[in-house]
């Protein structure tokens, strides 16, 4: 199978390390081991002590019964069955993919938004059409221009919400209404989920797609919303018969998850609302900071993001996205990801969830180079 280079990760692959300031990571700044583990007070050395007598086996193979069951307490409607665990969000999409795209099967996607989720299911051999999110529409998806799309061969709609990587945010009104087109085909509908409940709003709830539609299928992880990334476990939420061929098509490719990665992720979502209350105040008060930052960069604009952690800015000036942040890393060790990675050039995405003092360094370089330039 051919597929296209994956555009923002090898960005990251190659530059990722080297950067002082990463103003391109996209989780909530990252827990330690000891912030997770004492997150409820917890006794760290207690904790680690309590496993020393557990062998390392290949463990549950679909997740551990606990796991599913905390994960399944995140939605309104998912059991503990209808959760599979798998390495990381990337793989849960992967393996949607692998297990219902056909070639010859007619899949519509939004645009931009992490690759993967087009471009698998192209290398399939299905047929791919995207549907672009425009900055004059805040980023979210026109609803006739969807309708348009739709076909009577039509297997999959997949969308990203809170999308990334602009933090548009879709919410139950349009969330529904996308449901109804699905429908409307017998589409299944997956949502990428990984920033969900990473808002600004504290008042606002958004569903997910697995709770609102039956042939709705979530995927999310740890390592976004919840700052773990590092432990590589994400999940599948669907309907009994898509988690069924999921596990089919499983079996090929994943055994286990990592043992002592399902015991951490346990006592992190024991502890999901703590989390989120924390990477909520991270996100609030850092989108404040790039807010102030963009109404004083005259070279900058931006539709302001409503949840996840990640914004796109427009750079007026006059070079390549490429070439801008190429040399913003050589000049000044600030990183950014050019836009083109998503098909946008003349932007750069940023990720602003991270440490907030990285941040406010990380603006400032970003200035100097701008005026650099001028």
């Amino acid at each position: 199978m051919d597929i296209n280079l994956f555009a923002v990760e090898d960005w990251m692959n190659k530059y990722e390390m080297s950067a002082t300031y990463n103003i391109a990571e996209t989780c909530v700044d990252s827990f330690t081991i000891e912030e997770l583990i004492s997150i409820d007070g917890t006794n760290p050395d207690d904790f680690f002590r309590s496993l020393y007598n557990t062998k390392l086996t290949y463990g549950h193979i679909e997740g551990s019964p606990e796991f599913r069951t905390l994960v399944s307490q995140l939605y309104e409607s998912i059991d503990s069955n209808q959760v599979l665990v798998m390495n990381g969000g990337i793989a849960a999409n992967f393996l949607v993919f692998y297990s219902l795209v056909k070639p010859g099967d007619h899949v519509i996607s939004v645009h931009p938004t992490y690759q993967q989720i087009y471009d698998v299911p192209k290398s399939f051999g299905a047929s791919v059409d995207l549907l672009q999110l425009k900055p004059e529409n805040g980023f979210l998806p026109d609803l006739a221009e969807l309708r348009a799309l739709v076909r009577e061969n039509t297997k999959l709609i997949c969308i990203n919400n809170p999308n990334n990587p602009s933090g548009a945010l879709m919410e139950r009104e349009l969330l529904e209404q996308i449901v109804e087109i699905a429908r409307s085909c017998g589409a299944y509908l997956l949502c990428d989920e990984v920033y969900r409940n990473l808002l600004q709003e504290d008042d606002l709830i958004v569903p997910s797609v697995a709770d609102l539609y039956e042939k709705g299928i979530s995927t999310s992880s740890m390592s976004k919303a919840l700052s773990l990334a590092g432990l590589r476990l994400g999940w599948i939420a669907a309907p009994h018969d898509v988690i069924k061929e999921c596990i089919k098509h499983r079996d090929y490719t994943t055994i286990s998850v990592g043992m002592l990665d399902d015991l951490l992720a346990v006592h992190a979502l024991k502890n999901y609302d703590r989390i989120i209350d924390r990477n909520r105040s991270i996100i609030k008060t850092n989108l404040a900071i790039l807010d102030a930052w963009v109404a004083g960069e005259p070279a900058v604009t931006y539709v302001k993001p409503r949840a996840g952690t990640t914004a796109m800015l427009k750079i007026d000036l006059p070079v390549s996205s490429v070439d801008f942040c190429e040399g913003l890393l050589k000049e000044t060790g600030a990183f950014l990801t050019p836009g083109i990675c998503f098909d946008m050039e003349g932007w750069v995405r940023i990720g602003y969830a991270c440490e907030t003092d990285m941040l406010r360094q990380g603006l400032q370089k970003v200035s100097e180079y701008i005026r650099s330039l001028r």
